[in-house]
């Protein structure tokens, strides 16, 4: 159950020849590197998710982010490269009772937690030389 998704400033470090951006739906999404390619970038970003660590839905924000990173810097490709899941914050809360007769006692307790979990991913935004 995800209750808050919320963004992580995106970073970058340029490394090749900064292009005209480009919208987003022309990157090409690569899992593995293409055989003629030049860097432009290595980029991260993140998304934040109460309660669970947040599956496919983060990591298709995650890929989106990079996605828009690597169009604005002009990178017709972006090659995935890692995720990874860090809790980065923990809260919990609870309570008890005690309740006293003469025939005896009753305790009642509760508790609860959240957890705010952290998507990253990273990867090279790169041009693809088209034949």
């Amino acid at each position: 159950m995800l209750i808050i998704n919320a963004a992580c400033a995106p970073t970058q470090m340029v490394t090749g020849t900064l292009r005209k951006p480009i919208p987003a739906s022309e990157v090409v999404i690569y899992s593995v590197a293409p055989p003629n390619f030049e860097q432009i970038a290595v980029l991260s970003a993140s998304a934040k998710t109460a309660f669970a660590v947040g599956g496919q839905k983060s990591i298709d924000k995650v890929v989106k982010r990079l996605t828009m990173q690597a169009a604005k810097l002009g990178a017709n490709g972006l090659i995935l490269e890692d995720f990874s899941d860090e809790q980065s914050l923990s809260l919990g809360a609870g309570v008890g009772s005690d309740s006293y007769t003469r025939n005896g006692s009753i305790s009642l307790g509760g508790g609860g937690f959240i957890g705010v979990f952290k998507k990253t991913g990273n990867g090279r935004a790169i041009y693809v030389p088209r034949d």
